[in-house]
């Protein structure tokens, strides 16, 4: 095998048990891993500074943003712990041992979870404030949604506990040769997996929105039909009303872009890699739900003023001002 180049190998010095790397043009190679570490990088750099709006402005201090400040913590993990191994892979090697393979797995089950977690959550918010928004208040409240979001954080730690148990036990038992990072799970634990991180969450969130969509659809026209006779003492329920409408529509993009990023990741997963282009389809899927991570904060970008409002002041240096946590970014 002297005709071999021992640049193709990760390991050159391990000739008989060495992963090769994949066989791809150098400029391709330069593209694709300067492309894939600004996502890396916007994804931080956006969730990094809707983590610190919500949590230095008092103001942002609703149930309804410390979902999404949930969300934003799982993105900005994404995004550092998750996307930077991940570009290393595109040469067909893993360069970090079993020891950094497990907690790469590991936290990229916990981090999908968690993002489902939460959407169904956020999903759960809008359904109460449209549907039963004299209750809302009462029935979600910052402390209830803070236990909610750390329930959904537990179980997803302990769940990819149990499901991985026996890849923590021996982690490279599916790894062909030494360069390798594999996971390949038991096919009724795929099976119980994908049902419930995956099919049961989309019908609890399609049946909740679709809930949604009817309430709202139907106040907008009550609202229409009503608006002349609509009292001074009466317009303060419909101004928070439309509020909520419009809180509901942006969080359902949200949810929406949330579904389109994750169906081809668990496609692939269901189909396996045994069907033709399986590889790249699966490769593609995975990078398209990273991919989400850096998408929401610019949904909120686009639908949320506040947002805008609170990143002018962070990268102006205002929070540091006496007082800023109290300043009024919801104009």
């Amino acid at each position: 095998m002297e005709f071999l180049d021992k640049d193709e190998l990760c390991f050159p010095k391990l000739i008989n048990t060495s992963c090769k790397k994949s066989m791809q043009l150098h400029s391709e190679n330069i593209f694709i891993y300067v492309l894939l570490s600004c996502i890396s990088f916007v994804t931080i750099t956006l969730n990094l500074l809707v983590i610190i709006s919500i949590s230095h402005f008092r103001q942002l201090h609703t149930p309804t943003n410390l979902l999404l400040l949930s969300l934003a913590v799982s993105d900005l993990l994404v995004g550092q712990l998750l996307m930077p191994f991940q570009i290393t892979l595109l040469g067909g090697c893993w360069y970090f041992g079993n020891f950094m393979c497990v907690v790469v797995k590991y936290n990229c089950f916990i981090f999908t979870s968690a993002s489902v977690g939460n959407m169904v959550l956020i999903s759960a918010d809008r359904y109460v404030a449209i549907c039963d928004p004299l209750h809302y208040q009462t029935k979600v409240t910052n402390s209830r949604i803070k236990i909610c979001v750390c329930a959904c954080w537990a179980c997803s730690v302990f769940y990819t506990g149990v499901i991985l148990t026996d890849f923590f036990k021996d982690p490279d038992r599916y790894n062909s040769c030494v360069g390798e990072c594999v996971l390949l799970v038991d096919f009724m634990i795929q099976a119980f997996d994908l049902v419930i991180t995956f099919f049961g969450p989309i019908m609890l969130i399609t049946i909740l929105y679709m809930r949604v969509f009817v309430v709202a659809v139907s106040q907008a026209r009550a609202l229409r039909s009503h608006v002349a006779s609509v009292t001074l003492q009466g317009s303060v329920p419909v101004t928070a009303k439309k509020s909520e409408r419009k809180a509901a529509t942006a969080l359902g993009v949200v949810v929406l872009v949330f579904l389109i990023c994750f169906c081809p990741y668990f496609y692939s997963v269901l189909a396996g890699q045994d069907y033709p282009f399986g590889k790249e389809i699966s490769d593609f899927g995975l990078w398209l739900l990273f991919c989400n991570s850096c998408i929401n904060p610019l949904i909120y970008t686009f639908f949320y003023p506040w947002f805008r409002n609170s990143v002018r002041l962070i990268v102006t240096f205002q929070i540091f001002q006496p007082d800023s946590c109290d300043a009024n970014i919801m104009k």
